[in-house]
């Protein structure tokens, strides 16, 4: 009995899966119409832009301009229509751009007019609408720029700013190289890294941010700049976790390192394994730092309720990085009791496209995010928020609702080079509290952004209570309405507006830039001076 209790349960999860997968990859996409847009309706900025470079300029309804709209990961990114998409070949046509749009930024900014907005795209998967889309405006879509060249010597890579990071372990596999990258296939390189980046790596060497020796960057005045630690040296600085403040991220150079394979995989359970897994999860972040494993990539824990089917699965992933089985840092996970799993060891194009293969685009999605310390009455009150989330959000159609936990332990966040995130003096570990909601009808928008402002602050207010809060917000799970930098800490922040009044001093990335997050930044004064002199 015991044996067909499992065997059932064991059945139901797999069909579940299965069929949530069939449901994201088949989902028919709306039919959307798109303007013929006609040179009279143009901004000045997209008809010099389209003159100067006609080969690089799309409009509706050309293949190129939909395929762009349509290939945004979320649907909140699909639903905005821009006046044009611009695809550079090269930094030289991205500089081209960046001078006719501050030079039409300056023009508007004289005659007390509004911007134009523009919007940087790499890969297009954040879910927050307007991240890497603008209505009405131009879109600098890098895909394009996808180029991955390794040193001779192997110690680094050139990488272009619109690569995914599938595109980039397919070229370092073959070598037995490895750079410290995204763990999800589809992700864009250029996003995740300038907003922080976790990696598998980066338990052993920091966020995705910390490996990068050198940025190709256009700044607002239209110039191609390198940013590294002897060139620039603020701004290389700022731009490890800077987001798109500071110009156009046209190509990186990471630090490569040897790496063949790696162990990964998930370990699938019912809900009801969940305070085993908090408890598992708990004691692995708390282990004393002479037992630190810095080759162990993890763990990522999600809870998730299923809406259609009305059930609870978990699922942990957990990684290392040596082609280690079951290395002794997971024998907590081990021993709890699970359906299944996928854990083997594999490339790392293997370990990154099995996360990829999980959140397959076309649906409305959304983030949220806080970060709290590792306090197991506070991991239990998050997990006893996420049920009653999932209780008022359960006749939302579709619905996926997610918890997912992962450690920021201080060892890690202590590797590589400085940053602007301010988490070098953290000695406690934390935890990244992650909230995804996947759902069907734009009439559920509402109630998912109101439940999820709620939950947050709830988290918030329940870890303050117990001494467990941290101000800490990791930029690239952040919600539209959340304040990152805010997370950084004052000096941090300072550090960036600094930076940013040094190579954006009119505020172009500021205020016509609208996608991303911005560093409250008052231009008042530099704009009236700036108009003053004209």
């Amino acid at each position: 009995m015991v044996d067909q209790r499992i065997t059932a349960a064991f059945v139901g999860v797999v069909v579940v899966l299965l069929s949530l997968l069939v449901h994201h990859s088949r989902r028919a996409q709306p039919q959307m119409s798109y303007p013929n847009v006609t040179s009279a309706g143009l901004s000045e900025a997209s008809a010099t832009l389209a003159q100067a470079l006609p080969e690089s300029v799309f409009f509706g309804p050309h293949p190129v301009f939909i395929e762009s709209v349509q290939s945004y990961w979320a649907m909140q990114e699909r639903d905005i229509v821009p006046q044009c998409i611009f695809r550079p070949r090269n930094a030289r046509e991205v500089a081209t751009a960046i001078g006719i749009i501050k030079l039409d930024y300056d023009l508007r900014t004289r005659r007390g007019d509004l911007p134009s907005p523009f919007a940087i795209r790499s890969g297009g998967h954040s879910p927050n609408p307007g991240a890497a889309n603008t209505n009405s405006g131009i879109v600098i879509d890098l895909r394009l720029l996808n180029q991955i060249t390794p040193s001779r010597d192997g110690l680094s890579v050139v990488i272009g700013s619109g690569a995914r990071w599938l595109d980039v372990s397919s070229a370092l596999d073959s070598k037995s190289l490895a750079v410290a990258g995204g763990r999800n296939s589809a992700v864009g390189v250029g996003g995740l890294t300038l907003g922080g980046g976790i990696s598998f790596f980066s338990p052993r060497l920091g966020f995705v941010c910390n490996n990068i020796l050198s940025y190709e960057i256009v700044l607002a005045d239209g110039s191609v700049a390198t940013a590294s630690e002897s060139t620039n040296p603020g701004l290389w600085r700022a731009l490890k976790g800077g987001s798109n403040n500071f110009g156009v991220v046209t190509s990186f150079v990471a630090r490569s390192f040897p790496s063949t394979s790696i162990w990964s995989g998930f370990l699938y359970m019912t809900g009801s394994k969940a305070n085993q897994v908090i408890d598992a999860f708990h004691e692995f972040n708390q282990a004393k730092p002479g037992i630190y494993d810095e080759y162990a990539g993890g763990p990522l824990v999600c809870f998730s309720y299923l809406q259609t089917l009305g059930i609870n699965v978990i699922s942990t992933h957990l990684a290392y990085t040596r082609p280690v089985s079951w290395p002794a840092c997971w024998a907590g996970f081990k021993s709890i009791g699970r359906l299944w799993s996928t854990v083997k060891i594999r490339s790392l194009t293997s370990a990154t496209d099995e996360l990829g293969k999980l959140s397959p685009p076309g649906l409305r999605d959304s983030f949220f995010t806080t970060t709290v310390k590792n306090d197991h009455a506070t991991l239990m009150e998050t997990y006893a928020t996420y049920k009653q989330g999932a209780e008022v959000m359960r006749h939302v159609k579709g619905m996926t609702w997610t918890l997912a936990l992962q450690p920021l332990l201080p060892a890690m966040m202590r590797r590589g080079q400085p940053d602007s995130q301010g988490l070098g003096t953290r000695t406690e570990p934390l935890v990244i509290v992650l909230f995804t909601v996947v759902w069907k009808d734009t009439a559920d928008d509402e109630l998912v952004d109101r439940t999820a402002r709620g939950i947050i602050r709830h988290i918030d207010e329940y870890a303050a209570s117990r001494g467990a809060a941290d101000m800490y917000r990791y930029l690239n799970d952040c919600a539209s309405w959340q304040r990152p930098f805010d997370g950084y800490g004052a000096e941090n922040k300072r550090f960036l507006q600094d930076m940013s009044r040094i190579y954006d001093p009119n505020g172009l990335f500021q205020r016509a830039c609208l996608g991303g997050f911005k560093l409250d930044m008052d231009h008042a004064l530099l704009l009236q001076s700036d108009i003053t002199k004209a």
